[in-house]
């Protein structure tokens, strides 16, 4: 079984499982043991009902501490296994696996929000935004992919349809502090096959004043005014 107590004392499978440190993890979890406690009343059940015996009588839990539910829930984020392959990680059944994700899911996001450690998503406040201007504002700017289930309707198969990736995925654009590594803006889910510099483009991101802009070839033509964009230029080996 998965637990806190065995994977702080590794850290760079820790790092891989949930990517944070075993130090983030540890800011992070005063924050997210308060939004837990606040969930319940005290006295009372999950239900809401009046406890008939003590708190933390009866049967265990698998996760038996807010470490684990936060470990949990991080590894859940970081790898999006499939619910039956995740609860084999923690002892749990599938049941059990979707009732822990839904009940610890909106308070990681509001413990992360209270850390302001969450992602811009209104791409006007990227240029104000603190995480955009840590140390200074050199940023990197990517399209992401995540696999989904191939649609029913033939036309949503053909938007969905990514053929740099053969199969059929949603898309993101992730904007990264390159100093801090944090990331400053989510774009909304699209279809995989919108290409990255066009949605570059309907986003019409507002970057900070004298910022630089990490780029690969799919942000070819991407030059967003006042910004600095570097992206590099592939080796070519001499022919004979």
């Amino acid at each position: 079984m998965l637990t806190y107590k065995d994977l702080k004392a590794k850290p760079k499978a820790f790092l891989a499982a949930t990517s944070l440190t075993v130090e983030e993890f540890e800011c992070i979890l005063p924050v997210f043991q308060g939004e837990y406690a606040a969930l319940f009343e005290a006295g009372k059940t999950r239900k809401g009902k009046p406890r008939q015996r003590r708190e933390g009588a009866g049967v265990k839990e698998k996760l038996p501490t807010t470490e684990d539910k936060l470990l949990f829930i991080l590894v859940y984020q970081k790898t999006y296994p499939l619910q039956t392959m995740h609860g084999l990680q923690f002892e749990l059944s599938q049941p059990q696996t979707h009732y822990w994700i839904h009940l610890l899911m909106p308070i990681l996001q509001k413990s992360l929000t209270e850390l302001g450690m969450t992602p811009e998503r209104d791409p006007q406040a990227v240029a104000d935004s603190p995480l955009s201007q840590e140390v200074s504002p050199d940023l990197l700017i990517d399209g992401t992919e995540r696999r989904r289930q191939r649609p029913k309707e033939s036309h949503q198969q053909t938007e969905a349809y990514s053929g740099k990736k053969k199969t059929h995925t949603d898309k993101n654009i992730l904007l990264a502090n390159a100093h801090s590594r944090k990331v400053v803006y989510l774009s909304p889910t699209e279809h995989g096959k919108k290409h990255d510099k066009k949605l570059a483009d309907e986003q019409a991101i507002a970057y900070p004043k004298g910022a630089t802009l990490g780029k690969d070839t799919g942000f070819q033509g991407y030059e967003p005014l006042g910004v600095v964009t570097l992206q590099p230029k592939k080796s070519r080996k001499d022919t004979p």
